[in-house]
């Protein structure tokens, strides 16, 4: 399992993903799941992964070889002449390896399942961000829907849907996906540090900040054992639950 999550603000788009694959508690490895292309001046582009990483490394490696081949394979990832472009390429990937993999042909529900999200900008777009399902297809983001979520997703939701603000500030950003992340660890052993990071200003046409985020972090710890604080404090302060007097 994984959790990996895109988030959409006025000022640019911000990814967040775990590192932790499993097969059994026993078999635990580290995988980047976070991967960008980028052309200066031109397009920046994410990808992040969750799912069978069989599928999803196929994926990024003929992504990788196609995007270095462009008389062969066209038109390649940094080829593409919109974000629209990039993520029917990467659908029709996506749709290719399950099918290839697949002894019963591509199905949403086979053992070679994955979902990705997709951001990023290219020249004369604007920021886009995508969610791409198994079968190939995908939805896109607004700013009624800004952001999405792939892999565990339920603990580190409701955090997301109370504290999202478009307006907000990268470094505000990256605090509530933090919060997000240390509600789906604490809940899911499937899900752990390093987490990676990065953000992408609008406009900018180049990778922002880019960097990861050791389980040691001392701004990590601090978020984490301080929203528990607070939490609590919340608590404490909130009306407190008298039984009504018909009660048996």
């Amino acid at each position: 399992m994984t959790y990996c999550v895109g988030l959409m603000l006025k000022r640019g788009l911000v990814f967040m993903s775990d590192t932790r694959t499993n097969s059994g508690v026993d078999n635990i490895s580290t995988f980047r799941k976070m991967f960008i292309w980028e052309q200066g001046g031109e397009r920046n582009i994410t990808l992040m992964t969750a799912g069978n990483l069989a599928t999803t490394q196929s994926v990024i490696s003929l992504l990788d070889e196609r995007s270095k081949e462009p008389a062969e394979r066209h038109p390649g990832i940094l080829e593409a002449k919109s974000m629209f472009q990039v993520a029917t390429l990467v659908g029709n990937t996506l749709k290719e390896v399950i099918s290839t993999h697949a002894e019963t042909g591509q199905k949403a529900d086979s053992a070679f399942n994955a979902t990705m999200i997709l951001g990023g900008q290219v020249a004369g777009g604007e920021p886009r961000l995508f969610l791409i399902y198994p079968e190939g297809n995908f939805v896109e983001a607004s700013f009624d829907t800004p952001y999405f979520q792939i892999g565990e997703t339920k603990y580190g939701r409701p955090i997301l849907v109370r504290a999202y603000d478009p307006d907000m500030s990268f470094e505000d950003a990256i605090k509530l996906l933090l919060l997000s992340f240390d509600s789906t660890i604490k809940a899911n052993l499937s899900v752990s540090l390093p987490l990676d990071v990065h953000v992408y200003e609008a406009d900018s046409f180049e990778p922002g900040q880019q960097f990861r985020i050791q389980p040691d972090d001392p701004y990590y710890e601090r978020i984490s054992s301080g929203w528990g604080v607070a939490l609590r404090e919340a608590f404490g302060q909130l009306p407190g639950f008298t039984f009504p007097e018909d009660a048996g």
